[in-house]
């Protein structure tokens, strides 16, 4: 396991179960640096002072809060460290909630946690099982990379998990993002719904589930290195015309579904009915003048 990243208790009551966080998450994403075209020397970033032109190192650089372009007030690490919160030192669970009524759109990384020391066995197993056992999920008030936050803590296989919990007044409103008002009707919801349950998997594994951009990336590097050429970019599907009858697309979208797993195709969303032909005008002996169809 990584080594841990904040180091504190958590506070339950009067129960307190000291911890540390760890990363639960790892990035394998290809990374790049920048380099001089012409003789591929590095291209580096250095922290230079504007008053004094001149780079400084670490030992010299603080944090400030700038109230006005003349005026800037220095914090400490040290002060940083020593803010009058309960939350600096320990992950405080507020109450217990239902998951289902937090909005996924709240949760953000998630941080395993572990007993820091052989006390903290007991404590920490009796949390772990009492919220295993209440289908419920604690909400708890942390300070971390100077700010208060909050905090979901959950369970996954017997470890305590807790994921950054946005505060309410950072979830941005979606109305002004509304579409205008259009009617659905109900064989459309059905054909919908079809296409979900065609398009359904029981876990999120398997060959639709890896990162190809990254394997592609890795091939050309490597090819690179040993100067041949990657490999061709595979040639791109066909684009299907624009469908404007949207059953006919849910249908189609349903067969596409079903072949690529292989299924049969005896099934259709929904039938479509043929049109009804107009009965034509009875007309008289005298000629009448046709009118231009209405443009669409």
């Amino acid at each position: 396991m990584p080594r841990g990243i904040w180091s504190g208790a958590i506070s339950f009551g009067l129960v307190t179960v000291p911890i540390q966080v760890q990363s639960a998450t790892e990035d394998h994403s290809v990374r790049f640096h920048q380099y001089h075209l012409s003789d591929q020397g590095r291209i580096r970033y250095r922290k230079v002072c504007e008053l004094e032109g001149r780079e400084v190192g670490e030992p010299e650089i603080g944090k400030g809060y700038e109230v006005t372009k003349d005026l800037v007030i220095p914090i400490t690490d040290e002060e940083l460290r020593q803010l009058p919160l309960p939350t600096a030192k320990a992950i405080e669970i507020e109450t217990f909630v239902p998951v289902e009524s937090i909005d996924p759109i709240r949760i953000g990384e998630g941080y395993y946690l572990a007993p820091s020391e052989r006390v903290a066995a007991k404590p920490y197993k009796l949390l772990v099982k009492a919220l295993s056992r209440s289908s419920r999920v604690a909400v708890a008030k942390w300070a971390w990379h100077g700010r208060e936050r909050l905090g979901l803590l959950r369970v996954r296989d017997d470890v305590l998990v807790m994921h950054v919990l946005r505060w309410p007044d950072e979830i941005r409103d979606p109305a002004e993002l509304l579409p205008p008002p259009v009617e659905v009707s109900e064989d459309e919801i059905k054909g919908a719904l079809a296409l979900m349950d065609t398009m359904s998997v029981d876990a999120l594994e398997g060959p639709d589930f890896v990162d190809h951009y990254t394997e592609a990336l890795e091939q050309v590097i490597e090819a690179k290195r040993e100067h041949r050429e990657p490999p061709a970019a595979p040639e791109p599907e066909a684009e299907p015309g624009r469908v404007l009858d949207l059953m006919a697309a849910l249908n189609a979208s349903v067969q596409k579904a079903k072949r690529a797993r292989g299924e049969g195709q005896e099934a259709e969303v929904h039938e479509m009915p043929a049109p009804k032909k107009k009965a034509a005008k009875k007309t008289t002996g005298k000629k009448t003048v046709g009118r231009r169809p209405r443009s669409a």
